[in-house]
């Protein structure tokens, strides 16, 4: 069994040196421009600070902007780096697919990347700064907020990233659909559990609060029914349903005139 798995097992080795040496070498480059990315990333909880709310970012420990630094690096290394881990993605799993399948592979990286970057996009302009305003507004005429750097971006980084893969599902449920693995009728199926599993995601990743959770559930919500809409035109399950029923007349009917061949050849054997 071992020796049946070494290839892909190698495969996937080489894969994923690709994929980490992608975002070795982005580091690198993002490391150089750690300063104003990270301006970049504070400009949403500057923005509630200057919209009244009493606070500010400070450091905690000696080496803590350190720390940020390389966060900082490595967050922003990995997203100029996904288009080529899709790209590894799709050539570890195309041995597995038909040859008409596998030249969805520029597709999939364009459109992957695209809606990853959509998402994150989506987040940091709309979603982000309505969430810390909130959370910082919470008691703040009581406590002023003082945040620790390193606190906040592990909070901008878990909620963006979980807004870039959240919008991957109507790329994964087209690509799926088209290799013939689910149809809308899988999604319709699952929905209530889907619900239930959104809206854990959303209370691990946000605040313990029901706005930021809504905030995260609602447009994965919206994103699973977006799904949905793509397989009813990539893979309907009405469409499969006839098919299977074509499929299994024709073999029907094929049976039926085998049968009738083989008594007619027993009659004339029998004269």
């Amino acid at each position: 069994m071992f020796e049946e798995l070494r290839p892909h097992l190698q495969d996937l080795r080489k894969r994923l040196i690709v994929s980490l040496l992608s975002v070795v070498i982005c580091f690198a480059v993002c490391f150089s421009f750690h300063q104003d990315i990270f301006k970049l990333i504070q400009l949403p909880i500057e923005l509630a600070f200057a919209s009244g709310i009493k606070g500010k970012l400070i450091q905690v420990a000696p080496a803590e902007y350190l720390f940020v630094a390389i966060k900082v690096s490595f967050f922003s290394a990995f997203i100029f780096a996904i288009p080529i881990v899709f790209w590894q993605l799709w050539l570890f799993v195309a041995p597995g697919l038909y040859k008409h399948e596998k030249k969805l592979v520029l597709p999939f990286v364009f459109f992957g990347s695209f809606m990853f970057a959509t998402g994150l996009i989506f987040c940091y302009e709309i979603v982000f700064p309505i969430l810390i305003r909130y959370v910082l507004a919470f008691g703040n005429e009581i406590i002023e907020a003082t945040i620790s750097s390193n606190e906040y971006l592990s909070f901008f980084i878990r909620i963006m990233l979980a807004f870039g893969f959240m919008f991957e599902l109507p790329v994964m449920a087209f690509f799926l659909g088209k290799i013939g693995l689910i149809t809308d009728a899988t999604l319709s199926r699952y929905f209530r559990y889907a619900v239930v599993a959104i809206f854990i995601i959303a209370a691990i990743v946000t605040p313990p609060d029901v706005i930021s959770q809504l905030l995260l559930a609602l447009p994965m919500v919206v994103l699973y029914g977006f799904a949905y809409i793509i397989l009813k035109f990539v893979n309907p399950e009405s469409k499969n349903t006839t098919q299977k029923t074509d499929s299994s007349n024709d073999t029907l009917m094929q049976t039926q005139e085998n049968t009738t061949e083989s008594q007619n050849i027993i009659h004339n054997n029998e004269k």
